[in-house]
């Protein structure tokens, strides 16, 4: 089978012929049906500080993955074979890409407990993109945040985890406005179901916020939130634009405000986001391309030439 392995920081991903892994007890062998590009893996071809997390080298890179079951190992009971799959990159088996070989190749090996059911009415792209974009934006909204019917919610950042959280918290009944200092995104307001969007979460002065969810998290986008956040509210906070910020206790204090990190998610938050894109009305924005093409790829996200969640597709 081809894989795409890498090798050491600096080099270019390597296309290489591996034997197809035969499942053990509890393993499971898909066939790869649809891969996510995501950042990380740019900062792994990148940045010699990822090599640290990597179990081995050479190995095959690739965290956000849907296939189909091809083979399952002794034991295996709740998989079959032509189950639609896909696999959470952060249960105790690990990483795909970090602690076993990952899905940028034909087929690939896994831990049972790491799969999880794609529904009927989502496709693969979609089943990919959900196990880590969607997973951690829905997490922060959900789990972390807590927003539920009736909530009046802010949304920094409308990237690619901006867009999904801000439509996932309308889909659950919030209010939600949006900051975005690109006004070339406002045009997602009414796509999205938002109440209003600004540059700043402090640009809305008669909003009472319940939540705000900072997808941006630039240092003064979340002192920003803390001012701005009702008594007793949540803030969270997602977004890495910068690694330290400076808040005001003032209004840390007397907001008596929850500030609270959120990293990734579960495989409850993966079935959460299936629920709503199952219905139809979950459908974040994605660009394809196919498997031979994912070097190329690495590049355009790293030129932030795409549009979207860059997704490989496999015959």
């Amino acid at each position: 089978m081809k894989a795409l392995q890498f090798t050491t920081t600096g080099e270019p991903l390597v296309v290489t012929e591996l034997p197809v892994p035969e499942p053990g007890p509890g393993q499971v062998l898909l066939r790869m049906k649809a891969a996510g590009l995501c950042h990380t893996d740019v900062g792994v071809l990148e940045d010699e500080g990822w090599l640290e997390l990597l179990v081995k080298t050479p190995i095959t890179i690739g965290h956000e993955n849907a296939g189909e079951v091809a083979a399952v190992g002794d034991g295996v009971t709740d998989w079959k074979v032509g189950d639609r799959v896909a696999v959470c990159p952060t249960t105790a088996a690990g990483a795909p890409g970090f602690s076993f070989d990952g899905g940028f190749a034909e087929m690939m090996l896994v831990d049972e407990q790491t799969l999880l059911p794609i529904p009927d009415g989502v496709d693969w792209v979609l089943g990919a993109a959900a196990t880590d974009a969607g997973m951690t934006s829905y997490a922060a909204v959900m789990t972390r945040g807590g927003v539920k019917a009736g909530d009046t919610v802010g949304i920094i950042g409308l990237g690619g985890l901006g867009q999904i959280g801000a439509r996932v918290a309308v889909l659950e009944g919030a209010t939600v406005y949006a900051a975005e200092v690109n006004e070339a995104a406002w045009h997602l307001a009414d796509e999205l179901g938002l109440a209003g969007v600004q540059k700043s979460i402090a640009d809305f002065p008669d909003v009472v916020f319940d939540v705000i969810i900072d997808f941006a998290g630039f240092g003064t986008t979340t002192a920003q939130a803390v001012d701005v956040i009702r008594r007793d509210g949540t803030v969270v906070v997602v977004g890495m634009g910068k690694l330290e910020s400076t808040i005001s206790t003032r209004s840390l204090i007397l907001n008596q405000c929850i500030l609270k990190g959120s990293n990734g998610g579960t495989k409850e938050d993966i079935a959460g986001v299936y629920r709503l894109m199952a219905t139809g009305k979950l459908t974040p924005v994605t660009t394809t391309i196919p498997f031979e093409e994912i070097p190329e790829g690495l590049h355009r996200l790293h030129d932030g030439q795409v549009t979207g969640r860059l997704v490989a597709v496999f015959d």
